[in-house]
């Protein structure tokens, strides 16, 4: 498919009909039209919306020229020297390689883990790698870290991290490892598992703002609006009023399963057995021991995770006289080892 709209002037006619060639090109792909990755500058495909949203975008912002290769539009992957690179550990396995032989796992079992099946192995392979020749105290993905840790902290711009980036490279001595872009260290974190998505939710907590209720305005349940309430008392639309922040578990559950090492520690306690009688881990209680005997289809395959809710709120601004708070919702895993969940 010819790409060089990419490069055209937002006003000309190649670039238009480009736009709407490319949106047919992910509509046809991913038979959606309402969760699409957005490939403005801004977005950089880590926010999804509706064809609408992502055409004014693309016009307003502006499409990411770098992104060659439209992989999260249903473009096939092209295969890099980095993507068929393994993690070695001392024992010669490859850490972060797929463990069927260790866990009897077949095909069925990968579900659509992804097109490229080794891009997480890849990132962590950057945890190994000095960020220049010789450096010993940070690698490419801890500064990566502790600088888009700064550009939160201090509110910095896209653009403003970008020179930094840019900077920081300059700076360095040659060979170093630091991104050049904000596309590029957002691609590198997102590969991490730190994807989201936020859902509008009715002030009440009714319900969420989605499938049946996506193009709703006001709460079917109890009636409120959808969007926000001015000080003038006047709503302001297309501002929601309460959003939910949804980070997927499922993708992050397989990701476990494709270290060695985190594979075995989720499927220990089967052969395990208490020693002095005592309680040492969730796996010795009778709860755990219950829903074996009462759901025995779960409890005899060793890889199904017990996990626990848990929530409560927080003011994220130390603020008592703040009325904005948060409620983050954490599912935390039982079956691994102490000190690994």
């Amino acid at each position: 498919m010819d790409k060089s709209w990419m490069h055209s002037d937002r006003r000309s006619k190649a670039y238009e009909f480009g736009v709407e060639a490319f949106l047919n090109f992910a509509v046809e792909n991913l038979l959606t039209t309402t969760h699409i990755r957005c490939p403005c500058v801004k977005c950089v495909n880590l926010k999804l919306f509706g064809v609408g949203i992502i055409r004014d975008h693309v016009y307003f912002n502006g499409i990411d020229q770098s992104y060659k290769n439209w992989t999260f539009h249903g473009e096939p992957w092209e295969a890099t020297t980095n993507a068929s690179r393994n993690v070695e550990e001392d024992d010669g396995h490859s850490r972060y390689s797929f463990v069927s032989e260790e866990i009897d796992m077949d095909d069925n079992d990968f579900g659509d883990f992804g097109s490229d099946p080794y891009e997480f192995a890849n990132v962590i392979g950057d945890g190994d790698q000095p960020v220049y020749p010789g450096c010993r105290k940070y690698t490419k993905l801890s500064a990566l870290v502790k600088l888009y840790n700064l550009k939160a902290k201090h509110g910095m711009s896209d653009v403003c991290f970008t020179e930094l980036l840019i900077l920081q490279g300059d700076l360095l001595p040659e060979g170093n490892t630091i991104p050049t872009s904000m596309y590029e260290a957002k691609k590198t974190l997102c590969a991490l598992g730190l994807s989201y998505e936020k859902m509008h939710a009715c002030p009440n907590d009714c319900i969420l703002y989605r499938k049946e209720y996506e193009d709703s305005t006001n709460c079917p349940t109890c009636g409120i609006s959808r969007w926000k309430e001015g000080k003038d008392s006047i709503l302001k639309e297309g501002v929601p009023a309460k959003v939910v922040w949804y980070f997927p578990p499922i993708p992050r559950f397989k990701r476990m399963f494709q270290s060695h090492e985190t594979a075995k520690s989720l499927t220990w306690h089967a052969a395990r057995k208490s020693i002095d009688g005592q309680m040492s881990h969730p796996a010795d209680s009778p709860s755990w021991k219950l829903l074996d005997d009462k759901w025995p289809e779960f409890g005899n395959e060793p890889r199904n995770l017990r996990l626990a809710l848990s929530s409560d709120g927080f003011n994220p601004h130390s603020s008592l006289s703040s009325r904005y708070s948060c409620w983050p919702v954490i599912l935390v895993t039982y079956n691994l080892l102490h000190g690994c969940a």
